[in-house]
């Protein structure tokens, strides 16, 4: 037995995993989680951030989308710091492709709020995943 993932959204479904997971040899390693996050949710995720990065002046500047998402992830998720060679600390360990739909939906609405207080128009930017 090789590699194998299922994706279960019925009853057969979980039963075909679980025949297989009966056929796996002992030893194997079988893992379970949470699916990812959509693609409609990762396009509205970089069109958010990029529309805060083009609207925005924060302290003085403008920055790119990419800045913004590790701006926002720590807030999402509270991030790891450590230290840079020339001094002050570094963002680290944070990745959206890591995120479940319901964490993804949970830093979008963060998003939102942040664009609201701040005036950055999101709203032409929707997506048609309802989560």
């Amino acid at each position: 037995m090789s590699r194998a993932t299922y994706l279960v959204t019925s009853e057969a479904q979980r039963g075909t995993a679980m025949d297989a997971i009966r056929r796996a040899p002992l030893g194997f390693v079988i893992e379970a989680k949470r699916n990812k996050r959509s693609t409609p949710q990762n396009d509205r995720m970089w069109a958010m951030l990029t529309a805060i990065g083009q609207q925005l002046v924060w302290h003085g500047q403008h920055y790119p989308p990419e800045w913004w998402k590790d701006y926002f992830m720590h807030e999402l998720n509270g991030g790891s710091w450590m230290p840079h060679e020339s001094g002050g600390m570094i963002p680290v360990g944070m990745s959206t492709s890591r995120l479940t739909k319901q964490e993804h939906s949970d830093l979008t609405m963060i998003l939102e709020a942040f664009a609201a207080r701040h005036g950055v128009n999101v709203e032409e930017v929707k997506s048609d995943d309802p989560a």
